[in-house]
C-alpha cells in the first residue's frame, strides 16, 4: 500500500511535530495530532474503513464531513463512530463494523447475491406470518445488518450542561457566518459562533474560488483576525447546533458538555451540501465528493489518489482540478454532464494544462478492483436523455472519482423553525421561506457560491438580524442586499439507472434506484410515506445525500415536479446526540437544612431527594458498609431511640374560615369536622384518580392547618392549591412554609423519656397527648409544634420549629437522648422502617396509574362527602375488575433478594413489578412490595419474581403490616 501524506502547505488540521500511534484492524496506522481516523487509515494507504449496513459492501470516505454512514467504525467502548471526524489518540485501538471474518473479506458479503430476494420492505411482507415468525426472523436480521457493538462494562465518562444567552446566534462559521457576527458585534450585539469543525472558515479552509489558490488563505486570514480580537463575540469551535426549539433556544454540542443557549435573534449560515450522482458502483471506496477529496488534501494533507476522474455538474470540479493536479494527482478527465460548459478563466486553465473535458457525458459504471476492493476505473457515456446514456462509451482507469451534482442547502435548522424549503424545477435550485420572526439565512444555504455574494450575503443577514433585535445603529437601512443572477449550480437530473442495479441512493441504508421507484408502485406517492416504507433519509445521514434524489425519483414515478413532492420532514436532533449528553450533569442547585453541617460531622454519606441533600446512612468506626448500617441505624430505633432530620418534608399553612373546606376539597379524607390539636393523613389524587401526593394535616385551630407534603411534591402541591382555588375562590390563605421551619422526627420506645428532659410546657403523657395528636410548646426553649405520627411504627414525635434554630434542635435532642442511646438515622433507615409497617411511599410504591383501591388505600377515601379532587374518576376505577394490586411478600432470609424494577412473573406474562424490598433484621426475613394480578392479592397466595441474572423465587403474600400488626408501639 503506498502511502499518501502531502506536504505543507496542505495539512492545515495536523501538527506534523506530534505524531502518535493507533491501531486499525489490529494493523499498526501512524498519524498525527490532528488526524481523524479515517485521513490516517487514508494516509496509510487502506480505502476500506467499513462495510454497509444491509448488503456488507466495502465502504470508504464519501463526504469526509461526518455527513454519511460510511465511515462508522468501532471503538473498544463505543460503537457506530464516523471515522471521518472522529480524532485519533495515540493507543486508540479501531476496528472495522458490520462483517464476519475480517473487514477485507467478510463472508457476509455473500447476502449481496440474493439482493433480488431482498426487495424494498420485504421484512414487512416476509417475516410477519404466520403468526410468531417475526420472534425467529428477527435476531438473524439484525445479526447480519448489525451496526456497532455496545460495551455495557464501559464507564461513562462526565458529560453536564451549561447555559449562554446572547443577541445574535449564528450557526456556521463559514465566510458568511463571520461577516453576519462581524456586522452584528460592530453594531453593539452580543453574539455567540457555533463552528462544527475545529477551526472557522468553512469552505475557505478548503476550496478555492479562483484560479489564484491564495485568494481564499488571505480573506481568511482577515476574518480570522477580527474574529479573535473582537470583545463581543464568543466562538464555539467542535460544536454543533443541534436543533432549533421555540424562542430560538437551541441545544449546542461540544465535547461532552451540552449548552442550552437562548438568543435574541439568528442567523443560519450552514452552507450546502455536496450531491452526489446516482450511477452503478457509486459507493466503491475511492469514489467520493469532490469536497472530500479537497478536505482530505487541505485539511490533512492526504494525497487521495494517484489518478482521478472528476463528474460533475458546475464548475467546482475545475477549479478542484487544479488543486488536484498542483498537489500531484493525475487528472484523467473532467466528464461534465452539461451539454455546454461555457468558457472561463479556469476552465481555460484545465483545458491549457492538457486534461480531457467530457461535456454532455456521465459516469454510467465504476469499476472494482478484484482485490482492494475499490474503484479501478470509470465507463464514461454520452448523456440522451433524461436519465438515459448512449449504447457505449469509453473507459477510464482510475484510483479516485470525484462527484458533484451540485448542492443542497443545509436545509435543517430553519425547517425545524417552521420554514419551507421550495425547489424550482425550471433552474434546480432551492430557496427557504417561512423563517419565524428573527431567524436569519446568509451564505450558500441561500443559493450564493461565489465568495463576494456570500460575504455580502453576511453582511446584509447580520443588518437584519440587529433591525430585529432594536440596535438604533441598524435602524439607517440595510446595504445592498445580494444580488445578481444566480448561476445555475445543480444538474437537473443526475440519475442514471443500470440494468444490474446497484446505484446507491442512500449510502446508509443501501437503496438503490428501483428500491425507491418500487416503494411508489407499492402505492406510496408521498415522500413521508416512501421514506417510512423504504428507510431512506433515516440512517445517520439523515437525508443529507438521499433527500434530493429520492423527491427527484418519486416525483418522476408518481408523474409530479419535485416542487409539488417536497422532501421529508427536518426534526431535532441534525446529529446523533448520546444519551449522555441528554442525561449530562444539570446544574440543579442543591438545597441543604440547616442541620447539614451536623450530618457532615457524623460522617453522613449524602443521598439526593427531591431537590435536597438528606443524609442517606452514617458511617462510623465500626460500621464502614451500607447495608450494615442501615441495620443497625433501625435496630437502635426499635429497640432505643434516633432521630432523623425530617426538615425537607413540604409544609404549607392555610388559614381562612374555608380552610377546613379547601382540605375538604383537594384531599379523599375528611377535614369539617376535623378537632383542633389533631391530625389527619391526607391523601391526594389528581382528576384522574391517581394517588399524586400524601402527608399529615394538622389542626391547630378553627381556621387554621398545617399541612406536610411529600419532599419531591410540595412545589406541585402548592401550585395545585393555589390553581384550585383561582376555580374555587374560597376565603383561605395559602402559603409555602417548607424554607422557613425545620424539623426532626424523635422515634423509639424511649423517645418520650428523651423529649421529657428538654420540653416542659407540653403534658408529653400518653393520655394528655395521644397518637395522631398535635401540640404547640417549646422544645429546649425553641418554639416548636409536636406531631405525635408514626411513619416508622414507633413512639414518636415529629418537631417542627424555625429553620434558625434547627441545628440547636439537633444538638439539644443529641444532648438529651446521650444516656439512652440515642443515634441519627438516615433514609435508608427510614425506609426500611417504614416497610416493616406497610406504608407507601408516593412516587416509589405508586405510578402514574395507581389509584387508592389499588394500593389498598381505600380507607383513606371519605364517601360520605359529596365532591373532592379525582371523587369520579375513583367511583370508575373501584367499579372496574381489578388488574393489579398492591401486595406485601416476604422470603426467607438467604433467598436471592429481588430489586426495585424486577418483574413479577405468570409463565410467560408480565403481570407486576417489584416497589421496595429489603432485607428486616428486626423480622430476620427479606420484604417487600410489588405489584401483581388482583387474583394473587389474598394472604397465602404465592408470585413469582424473577431476580439478578433470570433467576425466578416464589414469594409469599402477606398482611401488613408486617411488624407490630395491632399497632401497639406507636401508639405508646
Amino acid at each position: 500500500m503506498k502511502k499518501a501524506r502531502l506536504s505543507a502547505p496542505m495539512g492545515r488540521l495536523i501538527e506534523r511535530n506530534s505524531p502518535l500511534d493507533f491501531t486499525f484492524e489490529g494493523e499498526t496506522i501512524s498519524g498525527f495530532y490532528g488526524d481523524t481516523i479515517a485521513s490516517a487509515v487514508m494516509a496509510s494507504g487502506r480505502k476500506v474503513l467499513s462495510r454497509s449496513f444491509k448488503y456488507h459492501r466495502p465502504r470508504g470516505i464519501l463526504s469526509m464531513a461526518g455527513e454519511d454512514a460510511n465511515t462508522l467504525v468501532q471503538l473498544p467502548d463505543e460503537p457506530n463512530v464516523l471515522a471521518d471526524i472522529r480524532k485519533v489518540t495515540n493507543g486508540l485501538k479501531v476496528r472495522g463494523q458490520n462483517y464476519k471474518g475480517s473487514l477485507d473479506h467478510d463472508r457476509d458479503q455473500r447476502i449481496e447475491m440474493f439482493s433480488r430476494f431482498m426487495p424494498v420492505g420485504f421484512y414487512y411482507r416476509a417475516f410477519y406470518k404466520p403468526a410468531g415468525m417475526w420472534k425467529r426472523w428477527e435476531p438473524l436480521i439484525r445479526r447480519k445488518a448489525g451496526l456497532g457493538v455496545l460495551n455495557l462494562q464501559a464507564t461513562p465518562g462526565y458529560y453536564d450542561k451549561a447555559y449562554l444567552f446572547c443577541d445574535l446566534m449564528v450557526v456556521g462559521a463559514g465566510p458568511a457566518g463571520i461577516q453576519a457576527a462581524l456586522t452584528a458585534a460592530d453594531n453593539g450585539a452580543r453574539v455567540i459562533i457555533a463552528e462544527q469543525q475545529p477551526i472557522i472558515g468553512g469552505s475557505l479552509t478548503w476550496s478555492r474560488f479562483s484560479t489564484d489558490a491564495d485568494q481564499s488563505e488571505q480573506v481568511l486570514h482577515s476574518l480570522s483576525r477580527r474574529i479573535d480580537e473582537h470583545p463581543r463575540i464568543r466562538l464555539l469551535k467542535n460544536a454543533t447546533c443541534n436543533g432549533w426549539f421555540t424562542d430560538h433556544y437551541l441545544p449546542v454540542i461540544q465535547g461532552q458538555r451540552m449548552y442550552k443557549v437562548r438568543a435574541g435573534s439568528v442567523v443560519v449560515a450552514a452552507g450546502a451540501y455536496d450531491q452526489p450522482v446516482i450511477f452503478r458502483n457509486n459507493d466503491l471506496p475511492g469514489v467520493m465528493l469532490t469536497s472530500a477529496a479537497l478536505r482530505l488534501m487541505s485539511h490533512y494533507g492526504v494525497k487521495p489518489g494517484q489518478r482521478a476522474v472528476l463528474l460533475t455538474g458546475n464548475d467546482d470540479a475545475y477549479f478542484a482540478a487544479l488543486t488536484l493536479a498542483e498537489q500531484g494527482v493525475e487528472v484523467a478527465a473532467i466528464v461534465d454532464m452539461r451539454a455546454e460548459v461555457a468558457e472561463s478563466a479556469v476552465v481555460s486553465r484545465v483545458r491549457s494544462a492538457g486534461t480531457e473535458i467530457i461535456t454532455n457525458a456521465t459516469v454510467y459504471e465504476a469499476y472494482k478492483d478484484r482485490i482492494s476492493g475499490a474503484v479501478s476505473g470509470a465507463e464514461v457515456r454520452v448523456i440522451t436523455g433524461e436519465g438515459s446514456v448512449a449504447e457505449a462509451g469509453k473507459n477510464i482507469d482510475c484510483d479516485l472519482l470525484c462527484m458533484s451534482a451540485g448542492y443542497m442547502p443545509a436545509w435543517q435548522l430553519p425547517c425545524q423553525a417552521g420554514g419551507k424549503l421550495s425547489y424550482d424545477d425550471a433552474t434546480a435550485s432551492f430557496s427557504l421561506s417561512g423563517l419565524p420572526g428573527g431567524m436569519f439565512t446568509a451564505g450558500s444555504i441561500n443559493g450564493w457560491h461565489s465568495l463576494g455574494e456570500v460575504l455580502r450575503d453576511g453582511v446584509t443577514a447580520g443588518h437584519r438580524a440587529l433591525q430585529q433585535l432594536g440596535f438604533t445603529q441598524a435602524q439607517a437601512g440595510l446595504p445592498a442586499a445580494a444580488g445578481g443572477e444566480k448561476p445555475q449550480i445543480n444538474y437537473p437530473w443526475p440519475i442514471f439507472p443500470h440494468p444490474k442495479g446497484k446505484e446507491f441512493v442512500d449510502f446508509d441504508e443501501d437503496l438503490q434506484i428501483r428500491d425507491i421507484v418500487n416503494a411508489t408502485r407499492h402505492g406510496y406517492r408521498d415522500v413521508q410515506l416512501v421514506k417510512r416504507f423504504s428507510t431512506v433519509g433515516m440512517g445517520p445521514s439523515q437525508g443529507r445525500h438521499s433527500a434530493l434524489p429520492t423527491a427527484r425519483l418519486v416525483a418522476k414515478s408518481t408523474r409530479r415536479s419535485v416542487s409539488e413532492t417536497g422532501i421529508t420532514t427536518a426534526r431535532p436532533p441534525l446529529n446523533a446526540e448520546s444519551l449522555s449528553h441528554l442525561a449530562g450533569r444539570h446544574f440543579d442547585p442543591w438545597r441543604v437544612t440547616p442541620m447539614h453541617q451536623r450530618h457532615l460531622a457524623l460522617q453522613a454519606q449524602m443521598m439526593p431527594a427531591g431537590n435536597w441533600l438528606r443524609p442517606g446512612w452514617y458511617r462510623t468506626e465500626t460500621l464502614r458498609d451500607k447495608a450494615s448500617a442501615v441495620q443497625a441505624e433501625a435496630l437502635n430505633v426499635r429497640n432505643n431511640v434516633g432521630m432523623i432530620d425530617v426538615t425537607t418534608l413540604g409544609g404549607i399553612e392555610l388559614r381562612g374560615p374555608d380552610a377546613a373546606e379547601f382540605l375538604n376539597r383537594m384531599y379523599t379524607f375528611a377535614f369539617i369536622k376535623q378537632p383542633v390539636g389533631r391530625t389527619r393523613y391526607a391523601l391526594l389524587t389528581n382528576e384522574q384518580g391517581v394517588v399524586i401526593d400524601d402527608g399529615v394535616a394538622c389542626r391547630l385551630g378553627e381556621q387554621h392547618f398545617y399541612v406536610t407534603a411529600t419532599t419531591s411534591g410540595v412545589a406541585r402541591v402548592y401550585q395545585s392549591m393555589l390553581q384550585w382555588n383561582i376555580r374555587w375562590r374560597l376565603d383561605v390563605d395559602i402559603t409555602n412554609v417548607t424554607s422557613a421551619l425545620a424539623a426532626v422526627n424523635l422515634a423509639g420506645p424511649n423517645s418520650r423519656q428523651v423529649l421529657e428532659k428538654i420540653c416542659t410546657d407540653i403534658d408529653l403523657s400518653a393520655a394528655a397527648f395521644p397518637y395522631l395528636a398535635c401540640r404547640e410548646g417549646h422544645v429546649a426553649g425553641i418554639p416548636a409544634r409536636l406531631l405525635r405520627v408514626g411513619f416508622v411504627g414507633e413512639l414518636g414525635y415529629e418537631i417542627h420549629v424555625p429553620s434558625r434554630y434547627g441545628q440547636a434542635l439537633w444538638d439539644a435532642l443529641a444532648e438529651a437522648g446521650k444516656e439512652l442511646n440515642i443515634r441519627p438515622f438516615g433514609v435508608e433507615a427510614q425506609r426500611l422502617l417504614r416497610l416493616e409497617k406497610g406504608h407507601v411511599i408516593i412516587g416509589q410504591d405508586t405510578d402514574g396509574m395507581s389509584h387508592p383501591a389499588e394500593i389498598n388505600m381505600g380507607w383513606a377515601v371519605n364517601r360520605n362527602k359529596p365532591e373532592f379532587i379525582g371523587r369520579r374518576a375513583i367511583d370508575i376505577l373501584e367499579s372496574q375488575t381489578p388488574v393489579r394490586k398492591l401486595v406485601a411478600f416476604s422470603l426467607p432470609a438467604g433467598s436471592p433478594q429481588p430489586l426495585e424494577g424486577h418483574l413479577v412473573v405468570e409463565g410467560d406474562r408480565i403481570t407486576g413489578n417489584i416497589t421496595s424490598c429489603e432485607y428486616s433484621p428486626t423480622l430476620n426475613a427479606i420484604i417487600g412490595m410489588s405489584y401483581a394480578s388482583a387474583d394473587k392479592a389474598s394472604a397465602g397466595e404465592r408470585i413469582t419474581i424473577r431476580t439478578e441474572g433470570g433467576k425466578e423465587v416464589s414469594a409469599r403474600v402477606v398482611e401488613v403490616p408486617f411488624y407490630d400488626a395491632e399497632n401497639q408501639r406507636q401508639e405508646l
